[in-house]
């Protein structure tokens, strides 16, 4: 079902003709990364591709106004790919597609430009960004509640591990997308579990993300069950992550190693590191972008909150994995804030501006923390300079809202979009009354 070889309009073109692929459809996403879709027949591919396909942008969050609805989908060749999980017979395929006005002028709008915007500025340096995002998820009986389907914990197998068959079959599905998996396992949750891609450069990996979360809602779907990536569905227990591995290469050349510094970390690679912790409360609204995500953000769940960096120390939000001998190109960091629920387009961009600034400022990175955070007191952590990172989404908002970094990185259209939809969700949930205020105060009052 793969198609690694599309590259240009003629070869999808080819294949379509070939397999007798029955609809193509054009993903995109809006600007909290909602996936979007609409199918193309075989008859109108050619002139799609040409010319693109319009649409009402008035409809999708954080595009245009109604008095300036007109978009475009142009989708982009080397993203063709058969969908596994639809017949075989007269298949069905997909592209993701850049958003453009009807003059083909790239729309501000679109998450995919932010991030393309950016990586065509580092490509003037000769730069690569390399990423690899490890998504955890749970498995539930339905999507009305969190009823899990195992109690296994980490790295559990059966009897423990009852899903073992739905990831084998998501594994399978991926790998016929030509999306490479390094390996998978049960998580430390009940029910909850974590697929690992082979990392890649940004913009594939964001497109990989997608289609990632898309196979493994699809599959377990098909079997009868429900997969979330939401970050926090069960009180008491750990929430879902997304530890983000990142480094910048410079043709085959790893510019975050060196091998006389001290952690074998370039003078690039600290900077970078720098620039993260620095920036980490202003960009967290966007690799965190829920109200929920705040919820896993709480000491004591393995998540960290805490503005810190360290090698072995997995309580800090920044990991410098260990360096093996002869494998300079895996030196990497690890941002372990981010959840599986965000915009990956946004959430790389906004990474890499921080760790760009944090470079090109040769900001000073301060000396990592081997200790467990979590047994500091706040004196000790006061001491150590050790800052936190927002409690909830208003007060990560308030730090976006001052932030020209992430403005200048998405650009002031999707900023100012993704601020107001923020405030409307803070909005929204701060005069809901839950469960818990009912059964905690009716009672008493």
């Amino acid at each position: 079902m793969s198609c690694g070889t599309c590259l240009t309009k003629e070869d999808v073109l080819r294949i379509v003709k070939e397999k007798r692929v029955s609809f193509i459809q054009f993903w995109f996403t809006d600007v909290l990364g909602m996936l979007k879709s609409f199918a193309v027949t075989q008859p109108e591919l050619e002139m799609g591709m040409l010319e693109g396909m319009g649409f009402d942008g008035s409809s999708i969050e954080g595009f245009a106004r109604i008095e300036e609805s007109d978009m475009v989908a142009m989708p982009d060749p080397a993203t063709f790919q058969l969908l596994p999980w639809r017949p075989e017979e007269r298949p069905v395929a997909r592209m993701f597609c850049d958003i453009v006005n009807p003059d083909q002028t790239p729309y501000d709008g679109d998450p995919r430009y932010v991030l393309k915007r950016l990586l065509n500025k580092i490509a003037k340096k000769g730069y690569t960004f390399y990423v690899g995002p490890e998504l955890e998820y749970f498995y539930f009986k339905s999507k009305d509640k969190p009823e899990g389907l195992d109690t296994g914990g980490y790295f559990d197998s059966l009897p423990l591990d009852m899903a073992s068959d739905l990831r084998r079959e998501t594994i399978f599905a991926l790998q016929a997308m030509d999306i490479p998996v390094e390996y998978s396992h049960h998580e430390v949750a009940p029910s909850q579990h974590e697929i690992d891609l082979r990392y890649d450069e940004a913009l594939r990996m964001s497109d990989k993300t997608m289609t990632y979360r898309i196979v493994v809602k699809e599959i377990a779907r098909q079997k009868g069950y429900y997969a979330t990536f939401m970050p926090k569905p069960i009180f008491g227990e750990n929430g879902s992550g997304m530890h983000v591995h990142q480094s910048l290469f410079q043709g085959d050349k790893n510019l975050f190693f060196d091998v006389d510094a001290p952690y074998h970390l370039s003078k690039i690679a600290k900077g970078y590191i720098a620039g993260i912790m620095k920036h980490a409360r202003e960009i967290i609204a966007v690799t965190n972008q829920w109200v929920n995500s705040y919820k896993r953000l709480v000491p004591g769940y393995e998540a960290p909150v805490y503005i810190s960096w360290a090698r072995r120390n997995r309580s800090t939000m920044v990991r410098v994995p260990m360096y093996k001998p002869g494998k300079e190109v895996a030196t990497r960091i690890e941002f372990r804030a981010p959840d599986p629920a965000c915009n990956p387009y946004l959430a790389f961009a906004v990474m890499l501006a921080a760790g760009l600034k944090g470079i090109e400022n040769e900001y000073e990175l301060p000396d990592p923390v081997e200790e467990d955070i979590f047994q500091m007191s706040k004196k000790e952590k006061k001491e150590r300079g050790i800052d936190t990172l927002p409690d909830n989404l208003f007060e990560a908002l308030i730090e976006l809202e001052k932030s020209d970094l992430v403005k200048e990185a998405l650009g002031e259209h999707i900023f100012n979009k993704f601020v107001e939809n923020k405030q409307i969700e803070w909005d929204r949930y701060r005069t809901h009354v839950s469960q818990y205020e009912i059964e905690k105060y009716m009672p008493i009052m």
